[in-house]
């Protein structure tokens, strides 16, 4: 990336998780950062943090919304533009997740609203900065629900089965952006709680293990794909191939957002 300016890194979801993670090591690397979350007080605890280190633009709101999408953006455009565009809030859904024959419909779609209409429209209104970037990119957070068939996951997987062909064909349709869909892992998060009620989730690898995976997609030439961020180690000093897009997924239920 240019290094002729202040890079801009839109970050949804920013206020705990893996989103945090993130904003974090980024804020460390120089970047300026518009970020979200639903909840206020720990998004301004966040902003809090990180105002110490880099400028920041902290928006409560719901990336559901379309006037809170539209602000971010704007936001994007006054800290001077945007070159990293990370949808990373995601929903879950009913806790504990029912299967799909009890699904009630109107949470579906408040899954799908969140997990693949927020992010598509978020590109949409992103493009045009993203194009003005010497290199624009995309990081859609999803999850190895989206390519493994779990029981009781059958809302959640499929709105990250549809983000990913929405990435897949994003990449597709933009080669002048580098559109990356990656699956963090296994992670102890409010979500990973969430997801599995009553149980002690304290054993997860913490975000920040899967934050030196999601930088290499952010700043190496890799090319747009599906990658999962456990294999994404930090290079050996040594040359040594790139990793491949792939599109499997792992052993368990992971990854997710926000």
């Amino acid at each position: 990336m240019s290094e002729d300016r202040t890079r801009v890194a839109l970050i949804t979801g920013g206020s705990r998780g893996l989103g945090l993670a993130l904003a974090r090591a980024l804020a460390e690397r120089g970047w300026s950062l518009v970020m979200d979350a639903r909840g206020s007080d720990a998004l301004e605890a966040a902003r809090d943090e990180l105002a110490g280190v880099t400028a920041v633009r902290a928006i409560a709101g719901d990336v559901a919304d379309e006037s809170h999408r539209v602000r971010l953006v704007d936001e994007a455009r006054a800290l001077g533009g945007l070159d990293l565009l990370v949808n990373n809030a995601s929903l879950l859904g009913p806790s504990p997740q029912p299967p799909l024959e009890r699904y009630p419909l109107d949470a579906l779609e408040d899954v799908f609203r969140a997990n693949v209409f927020a992010p598509i429209r978020l590109f949409q209104l992103a493009l045009p900065l993203l194009r003005e970037s010497p290199d624009g990119r995309v990081l859609n957070v999803t999850s190895d629900a989206a390519v493994e068939g779990y029981q009781g996951w059958g809302g959640y997987g499929s709105s990250k089965a549809a983000l990913e062909q929405a990435s897949n064909v994003l990449a597709a349709e933009h080669a002048e952006l580098r559109v990356y869909r990656v699956d963090p892992g296994d992670m102890n998060t409010r979500m990973q709680q969430e997801a599995f009620p009553g149980e002690d989730v304290s054993d997860r690898p913490p975000p920040e293990a899967s934050v030196p995976g999601l930088l290499r997609l952010i700043e190496e030439d890799l090319p747009s794909g599906r990658y999962r961020a456990g294999e994404l180690a930090p290079p050996d000093p040594a040359p040594s191939h790139h990793p491949t897009a792939e599109r499997t997924g792992a052993a368990m239920p992971a990854g997710g957002g926000a």
